[in-house]
């Protein structure tokens, strides 16, 4: 019997919590929605490069041919995993992935929050989009003999035949054709991923202790990678400082989000037909002489010998040659 008011007790309080979390997340909606109306483009735009970019390492596959495994220095310094544990590095990437997503939704559910979701994945986007751009480029410029087991001379998977149709490309054989895909190597595509995901946090998130453990994971993935015979040292190597100079360079271009550690909610950024309206709004100010009101003309006053006088007063008197 002593049981049954603890159940109702906790299941109130589950229900007043359950309350409070719903309304969190409604505010929060209503608010994100606001600049998905303006953001929209960006956030579509981004996806669709995720597409081409599927597709142009899809089509760098018909391209390669396997060959001897290059000389990497990475590979003689790592043991060889094996391919029946190459799905180390996979796990390791696929936690760092879902927890970026899930950190970068966060604002739906906790009170403490530093930015809008709508609005920092824009800017994750441009990183992704400016990094697979450069890798594009440079996986086609030079096709290098897959390191990777099913990339190997004797695969079956290692050359890809003419394709019968144009449908055959474009569906990139999603996921199997992402999977074991061949000749994107320079440079990781996962490194991108990961780099671009952990800088984000190391300045949007709150956590000294996650930043620390996300750049050990950052280091681990780059081993992994390298052990797993995924991806030649060089890749690894040249995604690091490319990486982090994209991000440097895309956030110094694009303007700095709204802090939302202060709990403000005034902070919104104002839209285009905000921004126009306000900006007619003081035009009009200044042609009616209303720019400034009276508590700013009080301080604009200075002191001449003692006195206080005004400065249009004192400009006045002074063309006409009179000093008071």
């Amino acid at each position: 019997m002593e049981l049954v008011p603890w159940i109702a007790t906790t299941m109130v309080y589950l229900a007043r919590e359950a309350s409070k979390l719903w309304r969190k997340i409604c505010v929060e909606t209503s608010l994100e929605l606001h600049f998905l109306a303006e953001k929209w483009k960006y956030l579509l735009a981004g996806l669709i490069f995720q597409y081409i970019h599927g597709l142009a390492a899809r089509g760098v596959h018909y391209l390669h041919q396997p060959g001897p495994i290059l000389k990497d220095i990475g590979f003689m310094i790592l043991p060889e995993l094996g391919a029946e544990r190459g799905y180390f590095s996979e796990t390791l990437f696929s936690v760092i992935f879902l927890s970026f997503m899930l950190w970068t939704f966060h604002p739906f559910v906790y009170h403490s929050k530093r930015f809008y979701t709508v609005l920092l994945w824009p800017r994750v986007l441009a990183c992704l989009i400016v990094c697979q751009m450069l890798r594009i480029i440079t996986f086609y410029s030079t096709i290098l003999p897959g390191p990777n087991y099913h990339c190997r001379e004797g695969s079956p998977l290692a050359s890809l035949p003419p394709p019968n149709s144009i449908f055959e490309v474009l569906f990139i054989n999603f996921p199997r054709g992402v999977v074991y895909g061949c000749g994107d190597l320079i440079f990781s595509s996962h490194m991108i991923f990961t780099l671009v995901f952990v800088r984000t946090y190391h300045k949007y998130g709150s956590k000294r202790f996650v930043k620390m453990l996300a750049w050990v994971m950052v280091i681990a993935q780059s081993l992994l990678i390298i052990a797993s015979r995924k991806h030649y040292t060089v890749d690894v190597v040249v995604a690091w400082y490319t990486v982090n100079f994209v991000v440097f360079l895309v956030d110094s271009k694009l303007p700095e989000m709204p802090d939302r550690s202060g709990g403000n909610q005034a902070l919104l950024p104002l839209s285009a037909k905000e921004k126009e309206s306000k900006a007619k709004e003081e035009n009009h100010k200044l042609l009616n002489g209303n720019s400034v009101d009276a508590t700013d003309w009080q301080r604009q006053r200075t002191q001449i010998n003692g006195k206080h006088v005004d400065p249009h007063v004192q400009s006045e008197s002074t063309i006409n040659g009179v000093s008071r």
